[in-house]
């Protein structure tokens, strides 16, 4: 796989790389970004795959980094519903089709911003607790990471939706994320076969410009007030819905 790389490819998949380290770090929003850029190099599919070990290491970043920040309450609401997501992402993975999918979700995450957009505007409106609104955000968040690594739109409006802290909310998210990646693996490398040795080699090559950005998104988010994090999650979500529909 390493030697096939063309040199703009590389170059993307570094880009790809070094943005990942940025979102691990607090800057939600942009997955879509590196979604796209990495299955520009290695295809749909193969993309998952080689992006899989890279979410780990950005995720143990992230958990240690933001250890003190947990809202323990949210996670365990949100990630048993995942983990169905999950498990219903890798039965149907192969059946479902991949433009359906991407534009389905592109229309829901949308319809979702333009709602907490308006939500915001409602003053003294109440945080949402029904347990179907959990079940519907896990469900969808589940899935769309198994699919294509997209969980992130959906755990985003949930945690906004909750109207956690800035640093609460990247230390709960990134708990989230880590668990979940962690039980996507094991299908990764024995169902879908999507880790391999030469994938793992190509993360290899890819690390240090993982490692770059994710000290870089620290910086970064540690000078986001409180008060523009919200809008800056909302908006580049709504950014990545669009590149979703538009890919």
């Amino acid at each position: 796989m390493v030697t096939e790389i063309t040199t703009t490819g590389w170059i993307l998949a570094y880009l790809g790389a070094f943005l990942l380290g940025i979102s691990k770090s607090g800057l939600k929003g942009i997955g879509i970004m590196i979604v796209t850029i990495m299955a520009l190099v290695f295809g749909g599919k193969p993309s998952t795959g080689v992006l899989m070990p890279m979410l780990l290491v950005g995720d143990v970043f992230a958990v240690s980094y933001y250890r003190r920040y947990l809202e323990k309450k949210y996670l365990y609401k949100l990630l048993p519903w995942m983990l169905i997501g999950v498990l219903l992402g890798v039965y149907t993975g192969n059946s479902i089709s991949e433009d359906l999918f991407k534009k389905g979700m592109a229309v829901i995450i949308a319809i979702s911003v333009a709602i907490m957009f308006w939500w915001d505007r409602q003053k003294g409106m109440a945080i949402p607790s029904h347990p179907v609104f959990a079940g519907t955000m896990g469900l969808s968040a589940g899935f769309a990471t198994m699919i294509g690594n997209l969980a992130g739109a959906f755990s985003n409006l949930y945690f906004l939706a909750m109207r956690l802290p800035k640093n609460n909310f990247i230390g709960t998210t990134a708990w989230l994320l880590f668990l979940t990646n962690l039980c996507k693996l094991p299908f990764h490398i024995w169902v879908w076969e999507t880790v391999t040795k030469d994938t793992l080699t190509v993360n290899l090559y890819l690390l240090p410009a993982l490692v770059i950005g994710l000290f870089t998104g620290v910086q970064l988010v540690s000078r986001i007030k409180e008060m523009n994090f919200r809008k800056i999650i909302l908006i580049l979500t709504a950014l990545g819905a669009l590149l979703i529909f538009l890919r």
